[in-house]
């Protein structure tokens, strides 16, 4: 049968036969050349999903499906993740709500009860470099060492304009590669290969991300590289440890915006200083203190349509930049205030890839009053310090679970089956039994229920 004749199921889905696709296995010739509903429809032949699991695929939410079968290959459904608002940021003196997508409970309501705090102290403080990042140029086979760097400094500027002649809007907006750095890497252990010769493009992306635009250039070099050292270049790709384009943000609050749980403000701040000390002295500690402020950091990034993904790689590299895994912030006590300062590389984008495409992005971004790129980092580097204060401050006092146990409650009680005001009495009657369970949510519910 042709595609320009397809039968359609009781389900709505076409059932197009295509080769093999009755068969089991992960083997699908032609799969992507199918439409969203013929993908859907082997799918669930292929893994006995019923006629629920294929409405729930054919879904469309925030995300039309034609948006999102442009997107990524092989698409079948989109996955929808609450956007909450994270509330109370004063930024460089600036009001800002913070479109937030995170499934875990309670960060959004944390992160807005610790901006709460801040802002009453005059806010936070937060500043972003420029938007440098890094474009690397393995060279290989290179001969003799200092004849190949000497090359390459040699050609500097012919490189420059190379590069920048791959994107001259970017450079007419200001932005492009400016400078080439020559780095020699010693070969890896147990490796008795030559000396690694690596060329770096430092670009300067303006408001993009820019991965794209960076291997682009890194790529367009390639060639002239090879010319003029008579090496071999293999990898050109931009490295997603963007310290070049670091963001930092800090606060100040006084003892007495802390006093909470029936503890002094002082006796507060002096468990998140504690708190920071544990992450300062042990890499175990501090990939959970990390943790907790990429789930503000992540949050925002996917709310505005930026790779997550490269800004955690770029993180945690960071924090282990002098071979030993450290803290992204600290706290420190001094003069009756409570300091907190984070610092880590922001590679986000406020145009071009996803943001261009996704309405959901292009309206968190219209939420947060569509900054550039720069301005983003700051709101980010900010969310990211109040999501670890919140987290700190629990630690440090009564622990973090009463916080989480709540929102948990929350979750259980609607997976129970509870809606409206319900939710919030179920997860009420949980909490307070110190059950929270989806067993014993059901038997609550079912009790307020028979109640009226």
């Amino acid at each position: 049968m042709s595609q320009g004749s397809v039968s359609v199921g009781s389900n709505g889905v076409p059932a197009t036969a295509v080769g093999e696709m009755s068969e089991k296995g992960s083997r699908i010739a032609g799969f992507y050349k199918l439409s969203g509903a013929e993908r859907v429809r082997v799918l669930a032949e292929r893994c006995g999903l019923d006629a629920d699991d294929v409405a729930t695929l054919l879904a469309s939410g925030a995300l039309p499906r034609d948006i999102a079968e442009r997107m990524i290959e092989n698409a079948v459904g989109t996955l929808e993740i609450p956007v909450g608002i994270g509330l109370n940021f004063l930024i460089n003196g600036r009001d800002y709500l913070v479109p937030m997508a995170i499934e875990e409970p309670s960060v959004v309501a944390a992160v807005s009860f610790a901006a709460k705090i801040v802002r009453e102290a005059g806010g936070f403080v937060a500043e972003a470099d420029r938007q440098v990042m890094l474009g690397q140029v393995q060279v290989t086979a290179y001969g003799d060492l200092d004849a190949a760097i000497t090359c390459i400094r040699d050609s500097r500027e012919d490189l420059l304009v190379l590069a920048n002649s791959f994107h001259p809007t970017l450079v007419a907006r200001g932005g492009g590669a400016f400078d080439i750095e020559i780095r020699v890497l010693d070969a890896p252990e147990g490796d008795s290969g030559e000396k690694l010769l690596v060329l770096q493009l430092l670009v300067d992306t303006q408001d993009a991300m820019g991965a794209n635009i960076v291997n682009t250039m890194a790529e367009g070099v390639a060639a002239m590289v090879e010319q003029r050292t008579g090496g071999k270049v293999f990898l050109r790709i931009l490295s997603n440890l963007a310290d070049r384009r670091l963001a930092r943000a800090s606060c100040k609050i006084p003892f007495g915006l802390l006093e909470d749980f029936g503890q002094s403000g002082e006796r507060i701040a002096y468990g998140v200083w504690q708190a920071s000390r544990f992450a300062e002295a042990d890499p175990y500690r501090a990939a959970t203190h990390n943790k907790g402020i990429m789930n503000g950091v992540d949050a925002v990034a996917l709310a505005t349509g930026n790779d997550w993904r490269a800004i955690e790689a770029g993180a945690h590299a960071f924090a282990a930049r002098d071979g030993r895994y450290r803290p992204l912030s600290t706290w420190r006590m001094e003069d009756g205030h409570l300091h907190g300062r984070l610092e880590l590389p922001l590679q986000v984008g406020t145009v071009g890839g996803p943001i261009r495409v996704h309405p959901t992005a292009r309206l968190g971004l219209k939420i947060l009053g569509n900054p550039g790129a720069r301005e983003l980092s700051t709101v980010i580097a900010a969310v990211g310090l109040a999501q670890n204060f919140a987290a700190v401050r629990a630690l440090g006092s009564v622990g973090i679970q009463k916080g989480h146990m709540a929102m948990h409650a929350r979750c259980v009680a609607v997976t129970a089956g509870a809606r409206g005001e319900l939710v919030e009495r179920v997860a009420r009657r949980m909490v307070e039994s110190g059950t929270i369970r989806v067993e014993a949510a059901k038997v609550f519910l079912a009790e307020l229920v028979a109640q009226g």
